[in-house]
């Protein structure tokens, strides 16, 4: 939970980072980065990230996604056209140990916020482009989203196998993934300019970073010379993967090894599947996997939740109950993590958080500050004079 008077204890202690990054890739590494005791210096444009006004909102530039993405950060309203406010910038990064920005490479090269100037005055700095594509390639500069990306890289392919038509996954899954590529990225760098003293450019473009994402299941057949099949991990794509409708409601269900299944076929009174040849080693079930988990849903259909969560417990069956997001916040095992809580905003009343997952036993990170209104160009000029 948070504690305001508290100082940075995580690993990144004392590391100062420059974020000038918006909506969700950037903002969710810089987060980490934040809640890992790093020092986040967020710089917006004048108007503020766009990401400030999404809905849900009780106030105008405080929406619940920007709310949820950028915690333990400071805030600095600069207009970068304007030749004070860049020189501000350029003075910030010439004292920072990271600098990360989603915008254009071009555009940064323009304002001399690319990394070979940057570098003159400040040769530690790890510098950090995180953007839609590499600029090596012809894709590069041009605008990119989490929609765009999902379509582009095969996720909206898979996703929507089942369905006869192209889906997007329904978060905004390529600026997480992106974002966490940006920070274990980072971290490396910094452990490696231990060693060099020297900093260096990194880029982290989303498109590569998704292909690279679902490439270690669904390059499937595509994965040999000549190909041995198409594109797509055979148990996943199966639409028989999903939810099984119980006699009163759904569960999640996944006998995974032979053992595992053997116990689910006695526990489900099928003698004949235990002997079936098709459904005796994971060779075999991977070649009828369509078949078999079309039979799990019969099987699952028979009897209830309750009875089915009982069952499956103490056989030590893979499980779950189907729970809405609601219902997820008041788990019992999250409350007694302290992973999910409440807290009073001093703007906005009395919120909901969701904490930090990764867990340091000597040096653990913390939540100190949550997002605030974007102070307006006359307030700061006011503070100055």
């Amino acid at each position: 939970m948070m504690n305001p008077n508290a100082k940075p204890t995580g690993p990144l202690a004392g590391v100062r980072v420059i974020d000038m990054t918006s909506v969700g890739m950037g903002p969710y590494a810089t987060q980490i980065l934040g809640d890992m005791g790093a020092d986040v210096l967020k710089i917006e444009a004048p108007t503020g990230d766009v990401f400030r006004y999404a809905e849900p909102a009780l106030h105008t530039g405080m929406g619940a996604a920007f709310i949820n993405l950028n915690r333990n950060k400071r805030f600095r309203a600069l207009d970068i056209k304007r030749e004070a406010d860049l020189a501000e910038l350029k003075t910030l990064i010439a004292e920072a140990d990271i600098f990360i920005s989603n915008v254009r490479p071009q555009a940064l090269r323009k304002l001399g916020l690319d990394y070979a100037s940057l570098r003159a005055d400040n040769p530690r700095l790890i510098y950090c482009g995180a953007y839609g594509y590499a600029e090596s390639g012809p894709y590069s500069g041009q605008p990119a989203f989490d929609d765009i990306i999902q379509a582009r890289c095969g996720m909206a392919q898979f996703q929507g196998a089942n369905a006869g038509e192209p889906q997007y996954v329904n978060t905004i899954m390529v600026d997480k993934v992106s974002g966490l590529t940006v920070t274990y990225a980072l971290a490396m760098a910094l452990y490696e300019r231990e060693r060099s003293g020297q900093g260096q450019a990194l880029e982290i473009p989303m498109f590569e970073t998704m292909v690279s994402f679902l490439a270690p299941e669904q390059l499937a057949g595509q994965t040999f010379v000549p190909p041995q099949g198409p594109a797509g991990y055979p148990r996943v794509m199966t639409p028989q993967r999903k939810p099984y409708r119980t006699a009163d409601g759904h569960i999640a269900l996944l006998p995974y090894t032979t053992a595992q299944w053997m116990r689910f076929f006695t526990l489900a009174d099928r003698p004949d599947l235990v002997s079936d040849p098709r459904y005796a080693d994971l060779a075999s079930r991977s070649a009828n996997i369509v078949e078999l988990y079309a039979t799990l849903a019969d099987v699952v259909s028979l009897r209830t939740t309750a009875q089915w969560l009982a069952l499956l417990a103490e056989a030590d069956i893979p499980h779950s109950e189907v729970p809405r997001y609601e219902d997820v916040l008041n788990d019992r095992h999250l409350r007694e993590t302290g992973m999910v809580f409440e807290y009073d905003h001093p703007t906005e009343g009395r919120l909901r958080a969701v904490g930090i997952p990764a867990r340091f036993s000597r040096t653990p990170g913390n939540i100190r500050s949550w997002p605030q209104a974007l102070e307006s160009e006359t307030a700061h000029s006011n503070k100055e004079n």
